[in-house]
């Protein structure tokens, strides 16, 4: 009884929001289609929460810093501002210590931490820009992660140039973005 009571608040909760219903479709689809082995994908979705509690672990960096980290395929795409070099490269050390696997790609820039007000809008541009995608129907969304931090837009995943080069043209053309990043891994295209 108590479960279905559960099912049914959260349905409650996201009527009417498409948003949430595009997500969860996106999401699903993804882990099928994904490049990566299921024990990959596991493996990044464990180094992403590794990555932000040692990363919480030291106040300066908790306190005066916005660093996130994506990890797709075992390499790090580190993003955010901090307010010098020196707790920018404490970030980049801990995560390297942590031994993750693959590269880390440094998107950390130095400024103060976005407000509020602008990580909103960065997630309605990634809205936009996963969107955007969704329509085009040459390309599979389902093998490209979008991250929008302070207008910049870096695309994550594996898949062919031509794909890759589709998704930056759709990101590039889209309202609010400022800038795009690629930390595209290349497969060979399907046959």
């Amino acid at each position: 009884m108590i479960s279905r009571l559960l099912v049914i608040s959260v349905l409650a909760l996201l009527q009417g929001c498409a948003g949430a219903v595009m997500v969860g479709a996106v999401s699903g689809a993804k882990m099928a289609n994904d490049e990566r082995s299921m024990s990959t994908q596991i493996s990044d979705t464990n180094a992403d929460f590794t990555i932000a509690s040692a990363l919480s672990k030291h106040d300066d960096l908790n306190n005066q810093t916005n660093i996130a980290a994506v990890v797709m395929n075992s390499n790090v795409l580190l993003i955010g501002q901090a307010p010098n070099s020196m707790l920018r490269d404490k970030a980049i050390k801990v995560v390297q210590e942590l031994d993750i696997g693959g590269k880390i790609h440094n998107q950390i820039r130095i400024g103060t931490p976005t407000s509020f007000t602008t990580r909103s809008n960065d997630t309605w541009v990634t809205t936009k820009v996963k969107g955007r995608m969704l329509n085009e129907k040459s390309l599979d969304i389902t093998r490209i992660k979008v991250v929008t931090e302070n207008g910049e837009v870096f695309l994550l995943g594996l898949i062919d140039r031509k794909q890759a080069d589709l998704a930056v043209e759709i990101a590039r053309n889209t309202a609010g973005v400022r800038k795009v990043v690629k930390v595209f891994e290349y497969v060979e295209p399907e046959t």
